[in-house]
């Protein structure tokens, strides 16, 4: 694959990109500079890409792992005595972005990647590098847990 042909492919994935990256990371601005990393890396990483036909998992597996080294950075640089007081984003964040993001992070991969970035199982699976018996037992785990959570709220209201 040439530079001009990752170009064009990057344009094709830039919003399932960004959109796995906004709910993964619950910020536009770290979304933003993910998908940027994502694509320097990939670009730099072009030559290990040895099956061109998996260009789309491959670079949504950069971008995963990308993802997970800013939420750990996140929380190194989280204070200790943090409280809870509501911003903007608080109010608007909607009960199921929510609840996807308490999930186990093996988890709310699957769901994000599955439902909200339109992958589907086998391809969620090789991805993030698992069996896809066990995305398939992951995603049932997820939505059960979901289904818990939401239908708890409801009861609360």
């Amino acid at each position: 694959m040439t530079q001009e042909e990752y170009a064009l492919a990057v344009e094709h994935l830039r919003a399932r990109l960004y959109r796995t990256a906004f709910l993964y990371l619950g910020s536009e601005a770290l979304a933003l500079d993910a998908v940027d990393e994502t694509v320097y890396k990939g670009l730099r990483g072009l030559r290990s890409l040895r099956q061109p036909e998996f260009f789309a998992t491959w670079l949504t597996r950069i971008l995963l792992n990308e993802c997970s080294r800013e939420k750990k950075r996140q929380r190194r640089l989280e204070p200790l005595d943090t409280f809870d007081c509501p911003n903007a984003d608080d109010l608007d964040a909607l009960p199921l972005k929510e609840a996807i993001r308490r999930l186990p992070p093996d988890l709310s991969q699957v769901v994000i990647l599955r439902y909200f970035s339109g992958y589907t199982l086998a391809e969620t699976a090789r991805i993030l590098d698992i069996p896809a018996g066990t995305a398939a037992t992951r995603q049932r785990r997820a939505l059960a847990l979901l289904r818990l959570e939401l239908c708890e709220k409801e009861g609360d209201a």
